[in-house]
């Protein structure tokens, strides 16, 4: 039963480590933060994403990049069209959320909300992230 309970603990155990170490020394930990990419059809609904993102403090900056050429399968069909890209940058913690909340507001049935965690970067931009983006 110890063993178990050990090898459940261990991840919120080493995740505490690393936070307490992060604040100790002011260093950034690999994967605390992410950027998000969302898919939208066009510039006015990739607008009201991003202002719906923000007003929910889910990031702390949304990019808007400009249409751009994409070709996809759907229901067994190669389509083409063009869509704007989002670039969410938001906590790790919050990708879950961020999802759902997209999910819940975006007109595609199947909308592109996928992440990858910020490996490193700029320290005070970094910090900006965290300070602009409340915790759970």
């Amino acid at each position: 039963e110890v063993v178990i309970l050990s090898l459940l603990m261990y991840p919120v155990l080493k995740s505490l480590a690393l936070q307490l170490h992060s604040a100790v020394t002011g260093s950034y930990i690999s994967g605390t933060h992410s950027i998000a990419f969302i898919n939208c059809l066009n510039e006015q609904i990739a607008k009201d994403i991003a202002r719906a993102i923000m007003d929910k403090k889910l990031a702390a900056c949304v990019n808007i990049l400009p249409k751009s050429s994409t070709l996809y399968f759907w229901k067994g069909e190669l389509e083409e069209s063009t869509e704007i890209l989002l670039l969410v940058k938001t906590r790790t913690s919050k990708i879950g959320e961020l999802s759902n909340y997209v999910r819940s507001i975006h007109p595609f049935e199947i909308p592109e909300i996928i992440s990858l965690p910020i490996d490193q970067g700029n320290p005070l931009y970094l910090k900006w992230i965290e300070e602009s983006v409340p915790r759970d």
